[in-house]
């Protein structure tokens, strides 16, 4: 059984509907801890030895966040610039990070349509994301595409939430159990696309 760390960053969690739900679904799954940075850190005073503990003891690191602004709330940037030191996240003796797998959920506001090149806001989540991408390559981890939930801004009946929740889980679960085909899930646009195709027994 993998372990899985969920950086879980949201600055206004109470005012979340679909967030609160993602958690709920996944906070008391064995072999996954929940790492609130915004509780742990209302001040940005970030702890670096213990954010690098966290991730040393553990096999898959997931970021999830609303997507604010193309990007990620401020205390995510602020954990990457901090946490992910030269010599120890990457450079020639920064192998700590080696060989372990980084995804971002992510909730947002527009609808997928917008996110398109002919779209609102003319880019993909994906490409919107690469700096991210970008990052694990740097760090030798192995990147996954975002698990990504549109149209939040229109409030999402409680079906739909309940089954994105759903998704979730079973995607930690089979990240967690190592029945996700890792290779397949590369080449889908997000990883919550046609997930169940992505799964089975090994």
């Amino acid at each position: 059984m993998k372990k899985i760390l969920i950086n879980f960053a949201h600055p206004a969690k109470t005012r979340s509907t679909i967030n609160k739900k993602l958690r709920l679904a996944v906070d008391h799954l064995e072999g996954v801890t929940i790492n609130d940075l915004y509780a742990n850190y209302p001040d940005f005073l970030i702890d670096i030895k213990r954010e690098q503990m966290l991730c040393e003891t553990h096999d898959i690191i997931i970021f999830q966040h609303p997507f604010y602004w193309y990007s990620t709330p401020s205390l995510m940037k602020e954990w990457l610039d901090l946490v992910l030191e030269h010599g120890w996240a990457y450079g020639v003796n920064g192998n700590a990070l080696k060989g372990k797998v980084f995804l971002q959920a992510i909730t947002a506001s527009g609808g997928k349509k917008t996110y398109q090149r002919d779209g609102a806001n003319h880019f993909t989540i994906r490409e919107l994301t690469s700096p991210y991408h970008a990052t694990a390559n740097l760090c030798k981890m192995e990147w996954l595409p975002p698990f990504t939930i549109f149209d939040i801004h229109r409030g999402l009946p409680k079906e739909k939430i309940s089954l994105h929740a759903e998704n979730y889980r079973k995607m930690v679960i089979a990240l967690r159990d190592d029945t996700l085909d890792i290779e397949k899930a590369k080449e889908a646009q997000y990883l919550n696309d046609n997930l169940s195709s992505m799964i089975g027994g090994k």
